[in-house]
């Protein structure tokens, strides 16, 4: 059956990585954590164990990050994890909550439609309608069931959710309970329970966080990839992971594809040329890692189910014109003079020049 899910959960997926380093973890654990800070550090940065198990990264980045982020959890105070679309806020809260709590899976997911019922708690109304307000009538939220087990619950995209839905928060955060005055009853924090959240500087003044929320949290600012070899073997890793997941085989070696997009999305994202000697116009898109894993994860795609298996610029070129070209009219002048200045020049990117200038 589990060969069947689409998309495993960090925990199932990572699950014997996990084994490996509560049987090596010899540090204090927090009350209800599955991993010391220590051993969950370990598990979000690689390591290789004494046994000679390796433990894969699932952060390439500053270690330093992950071990403030980690230790807030041990505290009084929730996490934030901010910064610009792609930075891997979820892909590390998701870990994160794996690694601690043995699940993943206590979720709320931020929209402009998200209710207060679905931070707090909402109601059987059938079972409301014929017996009243009653425990068995209460249906529990992934927040209520964190706070009851001790586990740490998931905040996506905060600054998505209406202002008034995100102060319910504040009771959760500082009081560490949760009242229900239809009951004249609250439940009250398991040892454990912490909240971790992930907001998007993009999203800045949609609903920003009110100053008595924002002091509840410590924020986490994860930052893009200092240098194209990181970014490289962050796509790389990402990509190895999404084709194995879908049984897509990779026969012929895609680093070099992977490198290409990422200097095309680097080099426009900082508005200057790798060598630095020309300047760029950037285009209104953030073009992230994200977006790169998605250029990419689509390009082999097209390339084994319409093509020979082997990953070629044609295969590539839709989506890269698709990330960079959000604004039909701007976006697209920006890229047509990246074509022309760039790509056109450049040794060995012919097949990629013309793929994109066929379809812009």
């Amino acid at each position: 059956m589990a060969t069947n899910i689409l998309r495993q959960s960090a925990e199932q997926q990572f699950a014997e990585e996990l084994e490996a380093l509560k049987k090596h973890d010899k540090h204090l654990k927090p009350p209800n954590w599955q991993l010391s800070p220590q051993a969950v550090v370990s598990y979000l940065m690689g390591e290789k164990l004494p046994d000679g198990f390796e433990v894969s990264a699932k952060y390439i980045g500053n270690r330093r990050l992950m071990e403030i982020a980690v230790a807030t959890l041990t505290t009084d105070r929730a996490l934030l994890l901010y910064g610009l679309p792609g930075t891997a806020k979820s892909w590390v809260s998701e870990h994160i909550s794996a690694a601690i709590s043995g699940d993943s899976t206590l979720v709320v997911q931020g929209t402009a439609g998200t209710s207060e019922e679905s931070v707090r708690y909402g109601w059987n109304y059938a079972l409301l309608l014929s017996a009243g307000p009653s425990q068995d009538a209460i249906v529990e939220t992934p927040m209520m069931r964190a706070m009851k087990y001790g586990k740490i619950a998931r905040v996506e995209e905060l600054t998505r959710i209406g202002s008034d839905v995100q102060d319910t928060l504040i009771t959760i955060l500082s009081e560490k309970m949760m009242p229900i005055p239809e009951l004249n009853t609250q439940v009250q924090a398991t040892r454990g329970f912490n909240v971790i959240a992930t907001a998007n500087n993009r999203d800045k003044g949609v609903n920003d966080l009110s100053s008595a929320l924002k002091r509840r949290f410590n924020t986490v600012i994860l930052p893009l990839p200092d240098t194209l070899e990181a970014e490289v073997e962050i796509v790389q890793q990402r990509v190895a992971s999404f084709s194995k997941s879908i049984d897509l085989p990779m026969e012929k070696p895609i680093l070099e594809e992977i490198r290409r997009i990422v200097t095309i999305f680097q080099e426009l994202r900082n508005g200057v040329s790798a060598d630095g000697k020309t300047k760029l116009k950037s285009p209104s898109g953030t073009l992230s890692t994200a977006e790169a894993i998605s250029v990419m994860n689509s390009g082999l795609a097209l390339a084994y189910h319409f093509g020979d298996g082997g990953l070629k610029a044609q295969d590539i070129a839709s989506g890269v014109v698709g990330a960079i070209i959000k604004d039909p009219v701007q976006d697209k002048i920006v890229f047509q003079e990246y074509m022309e200045t760039i790509l056109k020049s450049r040794d060995g990117w012919k097949d990629i020049y013309r793929s994109c200038r066929d379809i812009v």
